[in-house]
């Protein structure tokens, strides 16, 4: 066939199939009110069906409950979305089957919002949108929440200085 290129024609398959299956890969939207707050990056919703969600906060990481500024964070988080109505933007589920989400109380990107206050860190290992960084070194400059201290340790490092039995700073 003149005209007819195969590496072309196999570009756009692979394209068209990594397509069909992100855009699979990602569940709907969905709404519903902030019935309870775990830690800083962990949130129950309850839809109109009744149904309760366990969504984790996409790419970002707050202080761990024994960590100093784990029990602010949680309250900031609570100040921000407890009794509100959310709108949650999924992207995965993790290995605890919570929802791994984007979320938004009563219009405001509490992702962003925990980072901006210095409340969490962005999760390095997971985080895709630069404007994360961006609040995070906003946060640090100007010495936010956890950027208070002189050595604050992110909470990956310190789930895993505890889990192999090492005393945390």
């Amino acid at each position: 066939m003149k005209g007819f290129n195969l590496n072309l024609a196999l570009r756009w398959t692979a394209i068209a199939i990594c397509g069909f299956y992100l855009s699979a890969g990602r569940a709907e939207s969905f709404s519903g009110k902030v019935v309870g707050i775990a830690d800083g990056d962990t949130l129950t919703v309850l839809t109109a069906s009744k149904q309760q969600h366990k969504i984790r906060l996409a790419e970002i990481d707050a202080p761990e409950k024994h960590q100093p500024f784990g029990t602010k964070s949680k309250q900031s988080l609570s100040d921000l979305c407890f009794g509100k109505p959310a709108e949650i933007i999924p992207f995965a589920k993790d290995r605890y089957k919570r929802t791994v989400a984007r979320v938004k109380c009563t219009g405001i990107d509490a992702n962003a919002a925990q980072v901006n206050s210095g409340m969490a860190w962005v999760y390095r290992r997971y985080a895709k949108d630069p404007d994360l960084y961006v609040l995070e070194n906003g946060a640090k400059m100007e010495k936010r929440g956890l950027w208070a201290e002189s050595s604050p340790v992110p909470p990956w490092e310190f789930r895993r200085r505890v889990s192999k039995n090492v005393r945390p700073l």
